[in-house]
């Protein structure tokens, strides 16, 4: 229910955000001058900024599974894997929050954690992963990987990206109409022109990637905090510390792209990047995280 009010309000406050700014400079009282439906482009914008991501959100576990090609794994499967679930128990339950589905996946070192709700998520390794660390390295990820859910970043990165699609949806549509009513100024025809439509793409790319730049930052300060959440976890921060480390030195797994932002990958610091960078990560957990 806290989810849904939520997704709700922050449909609203981008609502009346872009209602404000657009009131101040006047864009409301030009677009409805030029015949454009100003309250019907605000309520579009935000259900095409929000629409995709609170879809691919409430079906990011079946679609996880499989395009990770998760197997599920309830312990009985053999020791290995029933340390693996009671470690995620453990977790889950010091954290507060409903146990996750557990499971396993084929491939180089990796992990992730997704799910809408925090009582109903998941958390799954891979083999390269268990063959490449040992155990309390391996519990390490794992708590980073509880630590996401605990911290509700799945919700969080999924109205982070809404907001700035509903932005990038509106202010394209904006200025393709100034730009069109500029380059037909005189004529007398009914729809968007030529000049619309043109401006309209090319901003969605442009900034689509100011977008993306805004939200892989966040990205990043949430990793920060799931290292911090991990190390909580243990009760100390070494076993983390150790478990980048060894990360560093792995060749990380591809995760499928609406996955990789809660992977445990290693970040190369560019702009686009979802992670920070190892050596960094190391250093925010030597300097602020438990001993």
């Amino acid at each position: 229910m806290k989810r849904i009010v939520l997704f709700i309000a922050t449909n609203l406050a981008v609502i009346v955000v872009l209602g404000i700014v657009t009131k101040l400079l006047g864009v409301d009282r030009w677009m409805t001058a030029n015949g454009i439906n100003y309250g019907a482009l605000l309520v579009f914008a935000a259900i095409m900024g929000f629409g995709g991501s609170i879809i691919s959100l409430l079906i990011s576990k079946p679609v996880a599974k499989w395009s990770a090609g998760v197997h599920i794994i309830d312990g009985s499967e053999g020791a290995d894997q029933r340390w693996i679930v009671e470690t995620v128990r453990k977790f889950a339950e010091k954290a507060g929050i409903g146990m996750p589905e557990v499971g396993v996946f084929e491939g180089e070192p990796n992990a992730f954690a997704t799910g809408a709700f925090k009582n109903n998520a998941l958390v799954a390794v891979s083999t390269g992963l268990l063959q490449g660390m040992n155990r309390e390295e391996v519990e390490a990820v794992i708590g980073h990987e509880v630590a996401h859910i605990a911290n509700g970043d799945m919700v969080t990165m999924t109205l982070i990206q809404g907001v700035m699609n509903t932005f990038v949806v509106f202010l394209s549509r904006v200025v393709g109409s100034m730009v069109d009513g500029w380059l037909s100024r005189g004529e007398q025809r009914s729809g968007p022109g030529i000049g619309y439509w043109v401006t309209t793409i090319v901003l969605d790319i442009l900034l689509g990637f100011v977008a993306a730049i805004i939200v892989a930052w966040f990205s990043r300060q949430r990793e920060f905090r799931a290292d911090a959440g991990a190390a909580s976890l243990m009760g100390r921060r070494q076993p983390m510390i150790n478990a980048l480390a060894r990360l560093g030195g792995m060749v990380p797994g591809e995760l499928p792209k609406g996955l990789q932002a809660f992977g445990i990958t290693s970040g190369v610091g560019k702009l686009f990047s979802t992670h920070p960078p190892i050596e960094e990560r190391i250093a925010a957990l030597q300097n602020n995280a438990p001993q």
